[in-house]
């Protein structure tokens, strides 16, 4: 998958301690706040969601269009990550005010196949605790939530669900986020077996919460997209409490 280096242009990148990964987010030095919420999407771009990709961009602009009307809109960074059997980072942590509908034109067009859920949740996770132990070591308080969307099962990844779990536990007891959530999403998974390996992946890992989204019609999408910016929301207006924001029901 090709990177778009232009919407980085402005972050600085750091290789993360697992595997071959790196990740890029915003300069500290022009940071004008004292707290943030670090806010990431992984969203799967295998073969099969190609035939909703369209709907699925419209959710990711309508997310970041809802997040601006956050009361807390200055206190958040928003990070996206797209996988199939490989990762690709569109974009690092940005600030919110940075992040513009029209960067997300054609993003989930890509070439996709397998699913490297593990890969990609672990690369979500990771990330966002090593920029917070980042931000914390230079007094920002910050905290975090991972939002992980997908239509099918783990069939591709080097990491196992065991290291998910251990990187979900580390974010929080590294002291390097006050609190993060984690939140596994399926859209368009109609086969029960498919809808019960999920639950039981959301588990094993230790994800915060796990969502049946439903179909990927518009409808669903568009509600999915409400869900996801209350959800980021709701945690950061948590930070400064102690502990995570409590889940909302789809």
């Amino acid at each position: 998958m090709p990177k778009l280096l232009d919407l980085n242009a402005d972050l600085e990148t750091q290789k993360l301690p697992t595997g071959n990964f790196s990740f890029s987010g915003t300069r500290i030095a022009d940071l004008g706040a004292t707290e943030y919420t670090l806010a990431t999407l992984v969203v799967d771009v295998s073969g099969s969601t190609e035939p909703f990709r369209p709907e699925m961009e419209k959710c990711l602009k309508a997310v970041l269009e809802a997040c601006k009307y956050s009361p807390r809109a200055d206190n958040l960074m928003l990070r996206l990550l797209i996988f199939s059997k490989d990762l690709q980072e569109i974009h690092g942590f940005k600030l919110l005010q940075n992040c513009n509908a029209a960067d997300y034109d054609n993003v989930l067009n890509v070439p996709g196949s397998m699913t490297a859920l593990c890969d990609a949740s672990v690369n979500g996770v990771e990330a966002t605790a090593v920029y917070g132990k980042d931000l914390t070591r230079q007094d920002f308080a910050c905290n975090g939530i991972v939002i992980v969307i997908t239509d099918g099962v783990e069939n591709h990844s080097t990491f196992t669900v065991n290291t998910l779990n251990q990187k979900l536990r580390e974010a929080i007891s590294g002291e390097n986020l006050e609190s993060l959530v984690s939140i596994l999403v399926g859209i368009n998974v109609s086969d029960p077996q498919v809808q019960k390996c999920l639950k039981d992946f959301s588990a094993a890992a230790g994800f915060t919460q796990y969502v049946d989204a439903g179909e990927a019609s518009a409808k669903k999408l568009a509600k999915l997209a409400e869900f996801v910016s209350k959800s980021i929301s709701s945690q950061s207006q948590s930070l400064g409490s102690g502990g995570p924001s409590q889940p909302l029901q789809f």
